[in-house]
């Protein structure tokens, strides 16, 4: 993929009020049909999900969305639109070596593609779009301290053996506020807890944690949870900032963990924090 195309809102309104613009349907429109074009001259029957971002509770119709998800054109290009339109979930859609999509700013979209790709699409116009060709290839993900270790049943049985005592599971399965579950877990349930979890998850583990943390070791951000905790999915809020907005009644967990894990199937996925 060598070429990329910027899909932008011609009318200045839509690019500074998005889906709140009066001709916001129209752009959308112009937009769907760029990119079905698009997915279908690339020859891609779906589309891989990846670096997905998760800012508010994902709606139905996305509710198995995680990363490796394979999507179906129709489902992708509505991704694309809710990215463009500002709503999310934000995340990366890629037909290996032939197409990728990214949300940008102002409405906009970036397709990175083929130079065939590109000719075929050259000679499209729409009313509300603008077009921006450039010669570039989709930037490579960088990152540092990958998580190589695989969450297997090696590991599952040394957390079912830890969960005699209080022991808290973290299923990080995307970027963002929304982006990951807490779990009590107990011999009893362990095994659930491992099945239910996202391939492609990161997994951390907090065995017999603080509950009441000393001040200094929140500064960095912390979660909270509503005592008393019980078995199984536990409700949860993410405090990135400290504890300023803290409540009083939740009860705190510090970031100490058992070291990330990778869930067991998929392509390697990386250490981020869950704090």
């Amino acid at each position: 993929m060598s070429k990329e195309l910027i899909i932008s809102p011609r009318s200045e309104r839509v690019r500074e009020q998005l889906a709140e613009a009066g001709a916001w349907s129209a752009y959308a429109a112009n937009l769907r049909e760029v990119l079905a074009a698009a997915i279908e001259k690339s020859g891609a029957d779906v589309l891989e999900v990846g670096g997905l971002l998760v800012s508010e509770p994902l709606p139905a119709e996305h509710r198995g969305l995680r990363n490796g998800a394979e999507v179906r054109p129709p489902q992708a290009m509505d991704l694309a639109e809710g990215m463009a339109a500002g709503r999310g979930p934000y995340c990366q859609l890629t037909a290996p070596g032939r197409l990728q999509i990214e949300s940008g700013w102002d409405g906009a979209l970036h397709l990175f593609t083929t130079p065939a790709v590109a000719a075929d699409l050259a000679g499209f116009h729409g009313e509300s779009v603008t077009f921006l060709w450039h010669d570039a290839a989709p930037e490579p993900i960088e990152v540092s301290d990958p998580v190589d270790a695989v969450a297997d049943a090696g590991f599952w049985a040394r957390v079912a053996e830890a969960s005699e005592r209080l022991t808290l599971v973290c299923e990080r399965w995307a970027y963002g506020t929304h982006g990951c579950r807490w779990f009590r877990v107990t011999p009893e349930n362990t095994a659930e807890v491992a099945r239910i979890l996202r391939p492609r998850s990161l997994v951390r583990v907090a065995a017999e944690p603080e509950l009441r943390p000393r001040a200094e070791l929140l500064h960095d951000g912390f979660t909270a949870f509503v005592a008393p905790l019980p078995h199984g999915e536990l409700t949860h809020r993410n405090y990135p900032e400290g504890p300023t907005h803290s409540p009083r009644s939740q009860t705190t967990v510090s970031p100490s963990c058992w070291p990330t894990r990778r869930c067991a199937t998929g392509a390697p996925s990386y250490r981020t924090r869950t704090g």
